[in-house]
């Protein structure tokens, strides 16, 4: 049968009888047993009472659940804060163990948990300028140009030796 066909005819009594999985979706999702039964003539059967963890959320559910909006839910998939998700008839959707995981772990973003709250983020990584063949070239400038400030002297080698101001300031600090 033309689907256009069974849209005018049999689709009225089927939704009547059938509740979509997410009826605020723009793609309506039925449960397989509760389209067979109904294919078939039987009573249609209740879906499980109560939440299982595989069960799969759209991203209203899911925003509900994490109390955020569901644009939210869409771009902690994205930024990987929550697994991409599964692609359902052009629905994506998430596990309820999944959305859970990260209420239950709001702090610590991302898959690998991130850093743990008071613990501090290291060392600042200094600038390695060992063995740069320009630190004698510094070292030189330095003892010879003794009163002359630290940024005329690295601006007259930035000239000089090309690179930037900045570089042969640290080149110098480096030297002393």
């Amino acid at each position: 049968m033309p689907i256009a066909t069974w849209r005018r005819r049999d689709a009225p009594a089927f939704r009547q009888r059938v509740p979509a999985l997410f009826p605020d979706s723009r793609v309506l999702v039925y449960d397989l047993a509760q389209t067979q039964a109904h294919l078939d003539g039987r009573p249609i059967p209740a879906l499980p009472p109560g939440e299982h963890p595989d069960d799969l959320l759209n991203d209203e559910e899911a925003a509900a659940l994490l109390g955020v909006a569901p644009s939210t839910v869409r771009a902690y998939a994205t930024q990987g804060y929550l697994p991409a998700g599964t692609t359902v008839y052009s629905l994506r959707v998430w596990a309820r163990r999944d959305v859970e995981e990260r209420r239950s772990a709001p702090p610590r973003q991302g898959k690998g948990g991130g850093r743990p709250p008071g613990e501090g983020k290291g060392p600042r990584k200094a600038h390695a300028y060992e063995g740069d063949p320009r630190l004698p070239i510094a070292a030189a400038a330095l003892s010879t140009a003794e009163n002359t400030p630290r940024t005329r002297i690295a601006a007259a080698l930035a000239a000089q030796h090309g690179g930037s101001t900045r570089t042969w300031e640290r080149l110098l600090t480096q030297a002393e």
